[in-house]
């Protein structure tokens, strides 16, 4: 990531980028910056609007709540959280940003670990202690969760490759995931040819029209790939991480203002998903306002607006973000219900099982996720070198 100091600003193109230098603004490498605590608040900001949506909006488990949707007997509270569910386009747009911020000027084998280290401890705690509760209290849980959930099941999950593998979720929300990892396999692409300005710019320009054409081809592979709904966000990300490093530009604008005009294009059919979800109508201006918002805030952090956002407390919150989203639906629903069996109230039962799930997920990051990051750290980055000697080896064997 870029240093503030050295970022260009006011809109300037860094000399490094006019035709006196292009390769070295091109091929340099990170330079110290400060960390972006303003994303490590947005994206638990993102999180727990997904988790208001799951549990006071979402008309799925009217169980946990005596045959009752949220909407009947919260309706001032279910009318604003009907919309948490874009909490995950914001996380989207963050992950372009932070993906292509992390990985710049390392090698492809770097890459790789960072993001296998990053995303597996914490969701391989997660599915344990998901299937576990749906196995041991499905009384409690919402209705056909525990379903087809056997040790053939959670085992295929711990690849987080459910679907291409034809199985089931243990928690619907790991389909966010899947996402994600098909954006790290496109860009891996990217990385290995060695990340440089015009070749992360053409990433996303080759990206965004794939995106456009792969439902005209009727191609599965393709469009699974190309995930015309999700790209948008992701490579609004990407541009923005290139706004933050190398200042803006016309190009740049373009890319972030073109995704998100296609990402309003399809505002329509999303909203219909989440509208049978919440079995209400829901306002396509809404979305649309709470989208541009979304994308306007993380132009702010690219552009600098937020650098002097320095509370240390931000970097708990960023390390809660990912567990707490994890653990927060299945497992939540069932800690709601649970509650409620014992006569406590649905404000107490709420304020109660969000406690509980702050809770939880710090525990998942002190007790799972930092020491075995560091282990599969060393572990990985061990057998990083091993590789590369002996590659070494062979091609120059005397």
């Amino acid at each position: 990531m870029a240093h503030a100091a050295a970022r260009p600003t006011e809109g300037r193109i860094p000399p490094a980028l006019t035709a006196s230098g292009p390769a070295l603004a091109e091929t340099a490498g990170p330079r110290p910056a400060p960390r972006l605590y303003a994303l490590d608040g947005l994206r638990l900001l993102a999180a727990l609007a997904v988790l208001a949506f799951h549990w006071t909006a979402h008309a799925g488990v009217p169980e946990i709540w005596g045959g009752k949707v949220p909407s009947e007997f919260m309706p001032h509270i279910a009318r604003y959280t009907s919309y948490g569910w874009l909490g995950v386009q914001l996380f989207f747009i963050i992950s372009g940003f932070v993906i292509c911020m992390s990985c710049w000027g390392r090698k492809p084998g770097d890459f790789f670990v960072s993001r296998v280290v990053r995303v597996f401890p914490a969701y391989w705690a997660a599915v344990l202690l998901t299937a576990g509760v749906l196995t041991l209290v499905p009384h409690l849980g919402r209705p056909g969760a525990r379903t087809g959930l056997d040790v053939q099941t959670v085992l295929v999950n711990f690849t987080m490759f459910v679907s291409p593998l034809g199985s089931q979720y243990v928690d619907g929300v790991y389909w966010t995931l899947w996402m994600e990892l098909q954006f790290y396999l496109l860009f891996a692409i990217v990385v290995t040819m060695g990340l440089t300005y015009r070749r992360v710019v053409a990433f996303c320009g080759i990206w965004a029209a794939a995106a456009l054409l792969a439902p005209q081809t009727k191609i599965p592979l393709l469009e699974s790939f190309a995930m015309p709904q999700e790209s948008p966000y992701f490579i609004a990300g990407v541009a923005l991480f290139l706004m933050h490093r190398f200042g803006p530009s016309l190009l740049l604008w373009g890319i972030v203002g073109f995704s998100w005009l296609v990402a309003l294009s399809r505002i329509r059919r999303l909203k219909l998903t989440y509208e049978d979800a919440t079995q209400h109508p829901l306002s396509w201006t809404v979305v649309a306002t709470i989208v541009t918002l979304s994308y306007l805030v993380i132009i702010a952090v690219a552009l600098g607006y937020f650098d002097r956002v320095r509370w240390k407390g931000l970097t708990v919150a960023g390390a809660l973000t990912y567990p707490l989203y994890l653990i927060h639906q299945e497992a939540g629903w069932t800690l709601i219900h649970w509650l409620r069996t014992l006569g406590i109230g649905p404000g107490a039962a709420l304020a109660v099982s969000l406690a509980v799930a702050l809770l939880t997920a710090w525990l998942i990051h002190r007790l799972v996720e930092r020491p075995l990051s560091g282990l599969m750290k060393r572990g990985l980055n061990k057998s990083l070198v091993t590789m590369r000697a002996a590659s070494d080896a062979r091609d120059h064997p005397l």
